[in-house]
């Protein structure tokens, strides 16, 4: 099927405007914390959201991105079937570059997990083990995504799935992508860890 057929694109849509819903932002908003790009990184990501000093705000806005990747991927395996890898990308994609936020999104962490948990969950639990072994020894947000997501690819290719790897490889790229300014940080020693002003 041509990757620009009807419900690829169908499929593509409904994944990019479940991605772009900035939970972020709606639920600190709604919470009377002002605007969470005003804070810290500036970042709509549940880490950023973290430091307003809610560390529930911040585990919901965390559950929220995963959930509408996934959501993107089941909706697209129960109505578009063979369409879930256009679902997943768009899913990243929104909230990556959301429209309404003139494409100033987060940094797909979350995102990225919850597309990949029903596309192959094996490969999502390992990101998963990755991401929280990485902030717990080292509390750098950034190192633990980045680890997390370069897992993704080596998981599948390791597994046999190496039909997403192309796939997994180009969301890896991209969150990798979206972190340059930390990986900036890290270069120069002042990347700060979980619970400083900054992301």
């Amino acid at each position: 099927m041509s990757p620009l057929s009807q419900p690829a694109l169908i499929a593509l849509a409904i994944g990019y405007f479940l991605g772009a819903i900035p939970f972020g932002l709606l639920l600190t908003r709604l919470a009377g914390k002002g605007d969470l790009r005003a804070v810290g990184s500036g970042n709509i990501g549940a880490t950023n959201v973290l430091r307003t000093g809610s560390k529930g705000l911040a585990a919901v806005t965390l559950l929220l991105d995963a959930l509408k990747g996934t959501a993107a991927v089941l909706i697209a395996q129960r109505w578009l079937p063979g369409m879930e890898n256009f679902a997943a990308a768009g899913a990243l994609i929104g909230h990556l570059y959301p429209v309404w936020l003139r494409m100033r999104g987060g940094k797909g962490v979350a995102t990225f997990l919850g597309v990949l948990l029903p596309l192959f969950w094996p490969a999502g639990a390992i990101y998963a083990a990755v991401w929280i072994a990485a902030l717990l020894l080292l509390r750098i947000s950034s190192v633990a995504g980045i680890a997390a997501a370069a897992s993704a690819p080596l998981s599948a290719a390791v597994l046999g799935r190496t039909d997403l790897l192309p796939l997994l490889a180009a969301f890896a790229l991209l969150i990798i992508w979206k972190h340059k300014a930390n990986i900036a940080r890290l270069r120069t020693g002042t990347e700060p860890r979980v619970g400083a002003a900054r992301e």
